[in-house]
Parts: structure tokens; C-alpha cells; sequence
């Protein structure tokens, strides 16, 4: 997209270059934050997504962090593992695809009432286009919610995010979001970091 083009060239390049799909390859049934972390997690997404909405779980896995209380008409999961996803109890169904490569999403336009990434969206080599594949299929209004931690698996992190910090990542996501078309964009402070991982979202609206 032009707007990708805005960035430095390399700003999108990885230490590790070899295919994703071999980074993947071995399931990893682990939390990539604390429960502290999560619980904030949990609760905002409460908060945010509509209950008995079509969700999409975006750069999911095993766990999707969603409020047990909470029941939705659909979940659906986009991953890069399959056993990951199929562990994922809630999820109704899912995919395996390498974003990186097709950012185009196999669903309809205005068929998800809300979406998330959660900490993984510095994984994305093309972010704004991916971001603007997710609002052609949230409904106006829609909200899209990007968390992030102060962790990762930097070999596969891009280089821009692996040169800011959290204030730094938070505007990053930001102008993403802005140059994908979303609207109304908030960055909320889930946790600062002195008990807990330290937690962010930044929420726009398609």
C-alpha cells in the first residue's frame, strides 16, 4: 500500500528472514503474558467487544483471553498453527494463513461485529494492509482491539517495533490504524508494568 511506502525500507525487515511457516511449525501451548496481564485483558474485553457479536481472533492460538462469563453467536480464529487452534475452545471455527504473504481475509465484508490481535501485531510485515482487510469485514462501527506487551520473539518482531518502547509502540499501532482508515482510535493502559506485564490497547473503529 502507499502508505506502507511512508515508512524507512527496512523497517519491516526481520533478523530472522526464513519462512514463517517453519517458525511455526512446533505448537506452543503457552502464555506470552502473565496472569495479572491477562485478567486486565479479560476484563477489557468485557468491556468492549459486543456479547452475543461475531468476533475474529486475529494472530490467535490456544487461548483467545475472552471473558468466560461472556457468550458470542461466533468466534472465529486466524492463526499460523493448527493444533494451536484447534486446542482454542473458543473458537467456532478457524484458518491457518501466513499473513505476511496474503494479507487478504477468506471472509465477507461487514461480517464481523468486532476483532482483536493480541500480542502479536509486531509480527505483521504488512500491517496497514492487513489492518485494512479487517476493517472491509467489520461492520461500521466495529470495533478492531490491538494489545501488545513489552515481550515478543524478537527474530520474528520487525525492526521498527524492536526500536521503540511501550509509548513508542502505542503510537506505532496508532498511526497503523490511521493509515489503514480507522476512525476514533484510543490507546488505554491496561497495566503500567509495576505488578504486572505491562499492558496496552489501542482500539479504532472501522
Amino acid at each position: 500500500m502507499e502508505e506502507q511506502a511512508a515508512f524507512p525500507p527496512n523497517a519491516f525487515l526481520k533478523w530472522d528472514e526464513e519462512d514463517d511457516a517453519v517458525f511455526y511449525i512446533p505448537p506452543r501451548f503457552v502464555t506470552h503474558i502473565d496472569d495479572p496481564a491477562i485478567a486486565a485483558l479479560r476484563d477489557f474485553y468485557r468491556e468492549t467487544l459486543p456479547p452475543g457479536g461475531t468476533l475474529l481472533d486475529l494472530m490467535s492460538s490456544w487461548v483467545s483471553h475472552l471473558p468466560e462469563d461472556v457468550s458470542y453467536r461466533e468466534v472465529v480464529g486466524h492463526g499460523m498453527n493448527e493444533s494451536e487452534l484447534a486446542k482454542n475452545s473458543r473458537l467456532s471455527r478457524h484458518f491457518v494463513q501466513d499473513l505476511n504473504k496474503t494479507p487478504a481475509l477468506p471472509l465477507a465484508d461487514a461480517s464481523v461485529d468486532a476483532a482483536m490481535i493480541c500480542v502479536s501485531i509486531q509480527y505483521l510485515q504488512q500491517p496497514i494492509a492487513v489492518l485494512a482487510e479487517v476493517a472491509r469485514v467489520l461492520v461500521p462501527g466495529g470495533a478492531l482491539v490491538v494489545s501488545f506487551s513489552n515481550r515478543c520473539f524478537p527474530t520474528k518482531a520487525v525492526a521498527v517495533w524492536l526500536r521503540l518502547n511501550d509509548a513508542g509502540h502505542a503510537a506505532l499501532v496508532r498511526l497503523y490504524l490511521e493509515a489503514a482508515g480507522y476512525a476514533q482510535i484510543e490507546t488505554h493502559v491496561l497495566s503500567d508494568g509495576s505488578r504486572c506485564d505491562p499492558m496496552y490497547a489501542v482500539v479504532g473503529r472501522a
